[in-house]
């Protein structure tokens, strides 16, 4: 029968409970509360910290026939040809044909044909337009591929089967660029310009400009060849970003890249390089092939953008000594002499100083400021709404960019940046002068602490980072370079990425310290080989390109750029990280999350990966 709530039962049965017992019912809630949540927390801890200690102290075979939780982040298949992974899931990704093993989508030779050839616009990047191409496959290496040489065995060599191109030993056969033997590439130094070696052709320029004392840090090769310039200068202390458009020679940046060299694929054309301005202490052509003095000068004007003020641009070779070398040039006096006056011509409008013109070598040097240039130029100022520093799809102008402001001749325009080494650790100018929003001198100082820490945590987790495995390093979200700048004492180089979604541009702070790096939209495909990097590290990368595009699509990109047995580490929020994870799984990298270096309770976790081995099959000899 029903309670009567009117009825003595009901009123001695439902009656509240006392204060003394409702106290101790609050009280018993919440230590149950209490204690489960500890309880879960010590739980979890004792599985990550699990997790780290074997992957840092117990490495496995690559094929992976071990318990998940574990990663072996050693390299297995330097010295000889292992059999290609056969196998695959339902859940996975497919692996993409042969064909595809050279893939890069924003650089597409047959792709570029659609466009103009004048200005070498049909070079430039062009990405497939949307529903045009939806590739969701995994990139193979070329059948016999091997983990690439350590440095800096890798300056001198590279294997036959991960960049099977012999035409350049061919074409180049006289200028010492490459030679193949065997079952590899050799790499003797030599230029179309210093058949004598890359290392004799810089002392040459050394004896022009001073490279020692650290005032020349950053550098910037246009029309690279096999990036020898930038392999040679990496033991002088500084960094060199080469640059060349896809197949103007076959392969020339992918050869740069298979020796631990950085290099892009990039061309000068209608659109801006994709660096900030005021980036590089020098800049170089060495018979590169660019019409400097065409267009008025226009490209001309993007290297004056990209120099620091104070800086460097070197030429050799045409037009530059052209007495006694028009005849090997098979060109006339008189076009070789007309090419090198409107250089000339240019130089000046961009109120540039000619130091000094020997042998096949010319350097001119930007001025510290632009005081005195309005009044010595007929170039036109850009307006003063452009921006020097955006540099995403934006066209070339033939305006000279503005630099900060001075108040005296001898005031270096933006600041004085200190010499390398001391660089690393100062204060960019632009965080001095407040011009990077939200970044004081303070906020930069923790930022620093705060990568050292969390590098030496990720050197606990992966004991190969920091070792002569990993060479090329790529990190996509850099924010101010801390994660290259604790590893600068490491045989590495980071290219650091600022997305153009990122909410405040740090790139111009990045190159201040002395580290290199580029502007990208990671909804994008990069400018970039497959397999050119060893190690990815991704913070708070998803988190901010959640909602903006697919990330199965970005990291079907990692997958691409990232080498077999290579490494990603990746930092984000623990529910972003399950997502990505799970995107991990499918395409078919083995990983495992990680706690915070704080410990279990932050919710920001890692996810340490290692791309499995597997190759296309060898049929594809024949094919490619």
């Amino acid at each position: 029968p029903a309670l009567n709530m009117d009825s003595t039962y009901s009123r001695n049965k439902l009656s509240k409970p006392s204060s003394t017992t409702k106290f101790h019912l609050y009280f018993l809630f919440i230590f149950l509360c209490a204690a489960f949540y500890f309880l879960g927390a010590y739980q979890q801890r004792l599985r990550f910290t699990s997790l780290s200690k074997t992957t840092t102290l117990t490495p496995l075979t690559c094929n992976l026939q071990t318990p998940k939780s574990t990663l072996d982040f050693q390299s297995h298949h330097n010295a000889t040809t292992v059999k290609p992974i056969t196998s695959s899931t339902t859940t996975s990704f497919p692996r993409c044909t042969a064909n595809f093993t050279e893939y890069t989508p924003c650089e597409d030779p047959q792709r570029s044909l659609r466009y103009e050839r004048d200005r070498l616009i049909f070079r430039e990047r062009h990405c497939p337009l949307k529903g045009e191409e939806d590739l969701k496959c995994r990139v193979p290496p070329p059948y016999g591929y091997r983990n690439p040489f350590p440095w800096p065995a890798s300056r001198d060599a590279a294997w036959y089967a991960n960049v099977p191109h012999r035409e350049l030993t061919v074409e180049k056969a006289v200028q010492n660029w490459i030679r193949y033997d065997g079952d590899r590439f050799f790499f003797p130094g030599g230029g179309t310009m210093f058949p004598n070696g890359a290392d004799a052709y810089i002392d040459d320029i050394g004896k022009l400009i001073n490279l020692k004392d650290g005032s020349i840090r950053t550098a910037l090769d246009t029309g690279c060849g096999v990036a020898s310039w930038g392999a040679y200068l990496a033991s002088r202390n500084i960094i060199t970003l080469s640059i060349a458009p896809r197949d103007t020679h076959e392969a020339q940046v992918q050869f740069a890249l298979e020796r631990g060299v950085p290099a892009l694929i990039a061309v000068l054309a209608s659109k801006r390089l994709p660096f900030p301005s005021r980036a590089f202490d020098i800049s170089h052509c060495s018979r590169c092939l660019i019409p400097w003095a065409e267009h008025d000068g226009i490209l001309l004007n993007e290297v004056d953008r990209v120099l620091r003020p104070g800086g460097y641009w070197i030429l050799s070779g045409p037009p530059i000594f052209w007495k006694k070398h028009y005849k090997g040039w098979q060109r006339t006096k008189k076009d070789l002499n007309e090419e090198q006056n409107k250089i000339e011509k240019v130089a000046k409008s961009l109120c540039w100083n000619k130091l000094v013109e020997k042998d096949s070598i010319a350097i001119w040097q930007k001025p510290k400021n632009q005081l005195d240039c309005k009044s010595a130029t007929n170039r036109p100022f850009c307006s003063a709404q452009d921006d020097p520093d955006k540099a995403w799809y934006t066209e070339l102008q033939t305006c000279l960019s503005h630099v900060p402001v001075v108040s005296n001749e001898e005031e270096t325009a933006g600041g004085i940046i200190e010499n390398w080494p001391q660089r690393l650790e100062s204060v960019p100018p632009r965080i001095q002068k407040g011009t990077i929003e939200g970044v004081t001198s303070e906020t930069y100082s923790k930022d620093s602490e705060l990568w050292k820490k969390r590098i030496s945590h990720y050197k606990k987790v992966n004991n190969q980072l920091g070792t002569k495995r990993y060479r090329n390093l790529l990190d996509m979200n850099a924010n101010l370079g801390g994660f290259a700048s604790v590893l600068i004492k490491d045989p590495v180089w980071v290219m650091n990425v600022v997305p153009v979604q990122a909410k405040v541009n740090t790139l111009g702070a990045i190159y201040e310290r002395g580290l290199i790096g580029i502007y990208h939209d990671w909804c994008e495909a990069m400018s970039t080989y497959p397999r050119t990097y060893d190690l990815i590290h991704a913070d708070s990368l998803f988190s901010l390109y959640s909602g903006r595009c697919e990330l199965e699509a970005i990291m079907l990109e990692m997958d691409r750029i990232l080498r077999p047995e290579g490494a990603v580490i990746i930092r984000d929020d623990v529910d972003v990280l399950l997502k990505v994870k799970s995107i991990a799984n499918a395409l078919e990298w083995d990983s495992a999350i990680v706690d915070h270096e704080d410990g279990p309770l932050e919710r920001e976790k890692l996810l340490f990966v290692v791309k499995k081995y597997w190759t296309a099959p060898a049929a594809s000899v024949k094919t490619n």
